[in-house]
Parts: structure tokens; C-alpha cells; sequence
């Protein structure tokens, strides 16, 4: 069905193109074809010194993203896959233009040739990964910064404020604590009418997971706790469904472990218990008690700038215990423990598998701004055809319905709304997390699953009893299932 739905808009794309007066608005179709058609875009935001950059290095498994305070982190940088490294400015006024750049420490330092941060559009970094196939990530400057310009820039750029389409397709959202802000800024992008943006399918990351545990061995498990009781809050789980705990740094370092860091953290577990006790009781402790250790304060310094406490203290407990001998062990159980795995897993379940729909979504919306606001011959034609596409598709009436039923638009009893709000894709959009089946779930057990829900959903549907509202969500959810039982 994706497929049909992504051809139905390229048509009439194609024959807005041939019906456009102006240049600029064939210059807009060309940027709306690009984006139906390429990677899906995933902004990453979030409170000032949430974590943001550290994680994006995390997913990308390299350090590119610069975690300081310099002037490209108030700027919102694309990630893209690309054949050469580039970093391609784009300025407020101006055409964009390639930009020199210097690794520091790994990150990337943009020349803006003289621009300040406020006369910049976007960054563009190009960077040759297998990692930016099918997601373009962006990385957006905290909101609630002390600098009311750089979190304007932030919602300016993926909000749907006056009328505009955000230009990002997904969001993963870091929470370091529910604050209202993060609630007020999650509803900036939560799922709205078709005419008024894209839909923000949002995860949250819980992130810097191991503070919340206060760097004890068991924080993960704490963090992971109280995870799920933030997604247990009524208004926070309409936004955010989906909360997972990552330790960003950890999870960067896991990737990128050096085999001289492995041999310092070797050399430190090796210590008596005595002295490791003391040692890793705090982080000033760590990195300033005089030890007997060949591993000099500077060395020490190092590792809780790379791992963090928590980072040093699981991986002197990995060591010590056998469950890693080498620097390739520890770096596999250093990733996992750090929620990242887990991280990617939920990205592929949730948006890549469901990529061309979002951005079908966003393509639709940009088309019918585009028609209402540009010059076409023919463009009440053109628009009828974009609201058939919208009121037609399955996909996006899947969208709505969900989004009614965490706005509380649709009374059902919990259970019901539980099971709808799962078969809508609202925790996976394949067919085991649609059905609430394990994800080894055969494919016999996912037909008979689907037969149940099929004929308890159409029951629903023709009950005499069941209010309207609740008889058009069944509907939805028939022809879901319905879906589900198609050949493939």
C-alpha cells in the first residue's frame, strides 16, 4: 500500500511541475520530490545539555558532532550519507555554499566564512556511512537554552508554526526530567490535521540514564524503572509512547574503545578490592586519589571523560568478574548495557519500517501548502487530488485515528483502547507488535491472531451499541487487519 501511495503523489508532482508558473514553485516540488523519495528525517532534540550531540555520535558510531558550547552547536546540522566528507553551508540569504572544516578531538569545526550563527539557515554534514542510508539526522539546539534565539531556531525549524511543514519526519526526544517544557515542546509536534504539519512520531531517550542511579552498577536498571513510569503518565504517553533509557556516552565509547583504554582499565581492575572501593567511590576520588597503580591521574582523567563513572565502575566489574576478557568483549557488553542496541532497534521498529508513510505524510502536507500558497494553472484540480490522497489513504487515516485516540477523542474501555492504540503501529508497525506477539512469532500464529482480531474487531464495528466514533475506529482497525491477512 506504501508503495501506491508514494507513486499516487509522485503523479501529481509530476503534474504540478508541468502546471507551475513560477520558478520558485518548481524549485519547491523538486524539494518535496526529494524528500518523499530520499532518507527519512529524524530530528534529535531536547533540553540544553541533554545529551543530544553525544548521542548522535553514539548512533553514528564516530565522533562528528561537536558536545561543546562552540558556535556550530547553535546551529541545526543535517547528518547525510555521502559519497566524500563535506560540510555544505546554508545561509539565511544567500546560496549554500562549502565550507573548510577541522576535526577537533574528532568533531567537526565549520567554517561559517565569517557568518555568525543567527545568519545560518542549516549546516549540512555529508559524511561517507552506512549508518545515513535510510535516516538523515538532525541536530537541533537545546531548547530552553539561555539564548532565546537558538531554542526559537529549534521550534522555527520543526514545528508546524504558521502554517509551515517542520522539516523534520520523526523526533527522538531527550529527557533528562518531565518538565513542562518538555511536555509543551512534545506537543509542538504531536500528530495534527493533515493541513497543519507532518506527523511527529516521537520516541523518547532517557538520557544520562546512569545519573539517575547515581553511577551505582544497578543505575540502568533504576533508569529503566522510572522509564516506564514516564510512560505510564497519561499526557507524557500521547506524546511519547515509547521511552528508552540510554547512557549516550557510554554508548559512544562502546563503539570507538581504544585498545590502550582497555589496557588502563585492565591495569585497573587488576587493584586489590580494597583500593578499588576507594578508588571508584567517587569521580574526584578517581581521578585524584595517590594510588600504587602504573596509571597516572591524567590517564585516569581521561577514562571518566570517555566512559563516566558509572562507564568506569561497569567496566572494572566486567573485567574482574570474566564477563569480558577482551576489548572487543567489552566493548559489545559496554554497548548493550548502555540501552544503545536496544536504541537502534526501537528506530528500525518504529520509523525506518514505517519510513515512506512519514514522509509521505510530509509530503502531502508540503504539497498542499505549496498548492494553496503557489501560482498553477489548474490548482483547484490539484489540490482536490491531494485531499483524495489524504482522505483516501489508509496509512494516514491509521495516523489520525491514533492520534484521536491519545488526545482522548475516542471513548473506549482501557483494554479495547490499549489493543487499538497496538494494532494502529502505535508500539511497531510490523506485524507481530501490531498483533502483540513476541517478534519470533511464526507466521501461522500471526494469522490466527489476526482472524481473531478481525472478527472480535468487525463484532465491534455492527454492535447496535457501539457508539459512532467507536464504530468508524473499528472500521480502521478491520481494514488494518484486513492488511495483515493479504497475501504478501
Amino acid at each position: 500500500m506504501s508503495d501506491e501511495l508514494t507513486a499516487g503523489i509522485l503523479a501529481v508532482i509530476k503534474q504540478a511541475g508541468k502546471a507551475a508558473r513560477k520558478p520558485e514553485d518548481r524549485a519547491r516540488l523538486d524539494e518535496i520530490h526529494e524528500r518523499l523519495t530520499g532518507p527519512l528525517r529524524l530530528a534529535i532534540a531536547g533540553k540544553i545539555k541533554a545529551g543530544k550531540s553525544t548521542l548522535l555520535n553514539a548512533l553514528l558510531g564516530e565522533e562528528l558532532a561537536p558536545t561543546d558550547a562552540g558556535e556550530c552547536t547553535r546551529i541545526v546540522t543535517w547528518y547525510s550519507r555521502s559519497d566524500r566528507p563535506h560540510a555544505t553551508l546554508h545561509p539565511l540569504d544567500g546560496k549554500p555554499r562549502e565550507r573548510p572544516y577541522e576535526r577537533d578531538g574528532g568533531a567537526l569545526q565549520v567554517d561559517l566564512g565569517g557568518l555568525s550563527p543567527d545568519q545560518v539557515d542549516h549546516l549540512e554534514i555529508g559524511w561517507p556511512t552506512s549508518r545515513l542510508t535510510d535516516l538523515t539526522i538532525l541536530d537541533t539546539p537545546g531548547i530552553a537554552s539561555i539564548s532565546a534565539d537558538v531554542s526559537a531556531r529549534t521550534h522555527r525549524v520543526l514545528a508546524a508554526d504558521d502554517g509551515q511543514v517542520p522539516v523534520a519526519d520523526a523526533i527522538l526526544y531527550l529527557l533528562r526530567h518531565t518538565h513542562s517544557s518538555d511536555i509543551r515542546f512534545l506537543e509542538s509536534f504531536h500528530d495534527d490535521e493533515l493541513a497543519h504539519g507532518t506527523p511527529m512520531n516521537a520516541i523518547g531517550v532517557l538520557s544520562r540514564a546512569d545519573e539517575i542511579g547515581s553511577c551505582r552498577l544497578d543505575s540502568m536498571e533504576v533508569a529503566e524503572r522510572v522509564a516506564r513510569r514516564y510512560e505510564a503518565e497519561p499526557r507524557l504517553h500521547r506524546l511519547c509512547p515509547v521511552i528508552v533509557p540510554v547512557n549516550g556516552l557510554l554508548g559512544h565509547t562502546a563503539t570507538t574503545l581504544r585498545e590502550a583504554e582497555f589496557a588502563l582499565l585492565v591495569t585497573i581492575a587488576r587493584a586489590p578490592i580494597e583500593e578499588l572501593a576507594e578508588l571508584l567511590l567517587t569521580a574526584d576520588r578517581f581521578t585524584s586519589t595517590p594510588t600504587g597503580l602504573p596509571v597516572t591521574e591524567l590517564e585516569r582523567t581521561h577514562l571518566l571523560e570517555r566512559l563516566g563513572l558509572y562507564g568506569v565502575r561497569l567496566s572494572v566489574e566486567l573485567l574482574r568478574t570474566g564477563a569480558a576478557s577482551t576489548s572487543s568483549d567489552l566493548s559489545t557488553e559496554l554497548a548493550e548495557r548502555s540501552g544503545l542496541n536496544r536504541l537502534r532497534e526501537i528506530l528500525i521498529r518504529q520509523f525506518e519500517a514505517r519510513s515512506r508513510v512519514l514522509k509521505a505524510y510530509s509530503a502531502v502536507a508540503a504539497l498542499a501548502d505549496l498548492l494553496r500558497t503557489g501560482d498553477f494553472e489548474s490548482a483547484t484540480e490539484l489540490q482536490s487530488r491531494v485531499e483524495e490522497i489524504s482522505a483516501g489513504a489508509h496509512e494516514f487515516q491509521e495516523l489520525r485515528l491514533l492520534s484521536d485516540l491519545r488526545t482522548g477523542g475516542i471513548a473506549l474501555k482501557t483494554e479495547r483502547e490499549q489493543e487499538l492504540d497496538r494494532l494502529l503501529g502505535g508500539s511497531g508497525h510490523d506485524p507481530a507488535s501490531r498483533l502483540g506477539l513476541p517478534p519470533d512469532a511464526t507466521p501461522t500464529t500471526i494469522r490466527e491472531a489476526a482472524l481473531t482480531g478481525l472478527t472480535t474487531w468487525q463484532s465491534f464495528a455492527t454492535h447496535p451499541l457501539t457508539p459512532r466514533p467507536a464504530q468508524l475506529a473499528a472500521r480502521v482497525a478491520t481494514r488494518t487487519l484486513e492488511g495483515l491477512l493479504a497475501p504478501r
